[in-house]
């Protein structure tokens, strides 16, 4: 498998499932950045889900983190890529992710998402080893999900301590 294969043209990935959800329902095809125009595709889901219990979240994230191995593998597969740059269901499940422990609200949002993204480019142990030595759609979604468990880490330990500064900025 090649590294990166060529951008695919968008009529396949408007007209592939596999590729529609892969590619973040067509937010990995950005020219640039795509795979932080393409973690976008997840705010609907949180939006919607910002009310509900915390295991129904969790639900929803283990479910798209699950289905996302099968999604990235068949995709990168497709595609001849080990991890296709446009493949961003990843980031999807890894902002889901990222939200868990914190209450979903434009401060933690914004905070949450520039987090996951800060961990997910830069890589540091272990994700840049898992990046590197765990191949398929495991390999895809859980250097993304490490990422996303060090961002979500980051962001709770952040909102615990300053909870007064969100509430009072929200206010």
């Amino acid at each position: 498998m090649r590294k990166h294969a060529p951008m695919p043209p968008a009529r396949q990935v408007f007209t592939d499932p596999v590729h529609f959800l892969a590619f973040g329902f067509g937010l990995g095809l950005s020219p640039k950045a795509p795979g932080t125009v393409g973690t976008l595709a997840a705010l609907p889901f949180l939006l919607l889900s910002a009310q509900w219990h915390f295991m129904a979240q969790l639900a929803l994230a283990v479910a798209v983190c699950l289905v996302g191995i099968w999604i990235c593998g068949e995709s990168a597969r497709r595609l001849d890529s080990h991890d296709h740059p446009g493949i961003v269901w990843d980031e999807i499940g890894g902002w889901l992710v990222t939200m868990l422990l914190v209450p979903i609200n434009p401060l933690t949002l914004v905070a949450g998402y520039l987090l996951f993204r800060f961990f997910d480019i830069v890589k540091p142990w272990p994700i840049r080893w898992l990046d590197r030595h765990v191949h398929g759609g495991l390999g895809i979604m859980l250097d993304d999900i490490i990422a996303a468990v060090m961002a979500g880490l980051v962001l709770w330990i952040g909102y615990s301590w300053h909870v007064g500064d969100f509430t009072h900025a929200m206010l």
